[in-house]
This record gives C-alpha cells, structure tokens and sequence, in this order.
C-alpha cells in the first residue's frame, strides 16, 4: 500500500491518507458470544421472556401463548336447567329413564305427522279449488226453466252448456206407452220411471248418441225423436229403439224448485 502511495506522484498525498484505519460511527447489534437465559415452566407467555443481546432458543411455540401445567382450571358447563327431570343425574344408567324417553320421542314425532297431515290437507284442497270452475262459470252451467210455458203435448228445446236440451210435457197416454215397453226389447234397456221423476216431464240433452247430431222433436217411428242423419229413432222417453245409435239419450242433471219450475245442472 506504501510503494503504490509513493508513485501515485501528485496524488500521494490523497492515497497515503487511505492507508490509516479510521473509525466508524456503527457498532455491532449483538457480541458474537450471546449468553442465553433458559426458558423454565412458568404462567409467563413466551412474549414475556425477554432476550436482551439476542435471539434466545426456547421449547415453546413462536407464537405468544401462556402455558398451562393442569386442566383442571376449566369450568365444565352445566345443563341440568335445560334436563328433563328424569334424566337429571349424568351419573346414572338410561335404562332407568328409557321408557320416558321414548314416549317423549314418539310424542313428538306423532305431533309432527300430523302437523305434516294437516299442512299437506290444506295445500291439496287448495290445489284442487284452483282447478275447479270459478263462480261465473258455475252460473253459466244451470238454467231454469219455467214448466208453465210448456203446453201439454209439446216439446220446447234449450241451449244450456253449449248443446240443446229438450223439455217435454207429455200427456197421459204417452206416459202409459212408454210404461207398458217391453224392457228385453230396447237396445239400451231402461225403464220409463227410471229416467225421469215426475212422469209427465221428460228432460233429455238433444244430442244423438251415435255421431253427436241433433235430433227433431215429435218424430220419428216411435213418436219421440228422430235424428235424420243416420235414421236412429227414439221414443218419448228418449231411448234408442231404431238406428245405429248404441244408447238412450242422455238425462242431465236437474231439480224441482216448485210446481212448474225446474233448474237444470
């Protein structure tokens, strides 16, 4: 380092000066032997025990934790305020205790089912009333028909549902006729008193019972009805005696309300 000053020439005096050791202002953070304190079993958590030249090797975890020697420190809880009286002691067998706890189980599932029963009652009902015909609709499926107006004889047809209905008023002699027919000689075999329930009136839907046409009153060979479409003749009872029709004609639905009213449907 000397000879390399000596022939640096003008700048000697700046290299000489590198050549003498000058102190600096930093120290060193730890000495190189670091005296460790021994970790003993203690309540202190492992941030409590303090290194003061540098980092000290303990067993216990890096985190802060506080160290425990016993668990018997932990307070177990009770829940004899929440236990049937039955099944108080913790202690004793459940064999004593198992018919009462049974009947509670099966108590409780019994309530549950019918809870269950009750709920799906009410959502099928529900169901079911919501496919039903709303009110209107209902009003539009009854008639009432006014029987005075109907002379003795004659047939009156009315529309109801969409199809024709035919109100007879028949008089005696027809009511015996069709009282005195031979029930094994009828395609459809029925009675007169069968089809109607005042005798002297008849109420038939005006459709024939082969291809749905609609038949004319007061005709054919049997003095009741004749569909012209196919020949099938009906007496004045509306059942099939001529024709290819396979059945009587159909009695809907109805109720006497009074001497000369009726309400179909």
């Amino acid at each position: 380092m000397l000879s390399v000053a000596a022939r640096a020439g003008p700048f000697a005096p700046f290299v000489s000066a590198a050549a003498h050791a000058v102190p600096g202002p930093l120290r060193p953070l730890a000495p190189a032997g670091i005296r460790a304190e021994r970790c003993r079993g203690s309540t202190r958590s492992v941030s409590q025990v303090r290194s003061t030249s540098g980092v000290v090797s303990c067993p216990f975890a890096a985190a802060p934790a506080s160290v425990r020697c016993v668990h018997n420190d932990v307070a177990v809880p009770d829940f004899s305020a929440y236990r049937r009286q039955d099944v108080q002691d913790a202690a004793a067998s459940s064999q004593s205790s198992s018919e009462s706890r049974k009947g509670f189980s099966y108590l409780m599932t019994a309530a549950a089912c019918v809870a269950t029963a009750y709920t799906a009652k009410n959502v099928v009902t529900q169901f079911i009333s919501s496919l039903s015909a709303s009110a209107d609709v209902l009003a539009l499926s009854k008639i009432e028909i006014k029987l005075s107006d109907i002379p003795e004889g004659k047939n009156m047809a009315f529309k109801w549902r969409g199809k024709p209905l035919f109100v007879r008023h028949r008089t005696q002699a027809e009511i015996n006729q069709e009282a005195e027919v031979d029930l094994s000689q009828l395609r459809d075999p029925q009675h007169d008193l069968d089809r109607v329930q005042k005798p002297e009136w008849v109420i038939l839907v005006g459709v024939c019972t082969h291809l749905g046409c609609v038949p004319i009153a007061n005709s054919g060979d049997f003095g009741g009805y004749y569909c012209p479409c196919h020949g099938s003749h009906y007496d004045a009872s509306g059942r099939i005696r001529k024709g290819p029709a396979p059945l009587n004609l159909e009695v809907p639905t109805y109720e006497f309300i009074g001497d000369d009213t009726v309400v179909v449907g």
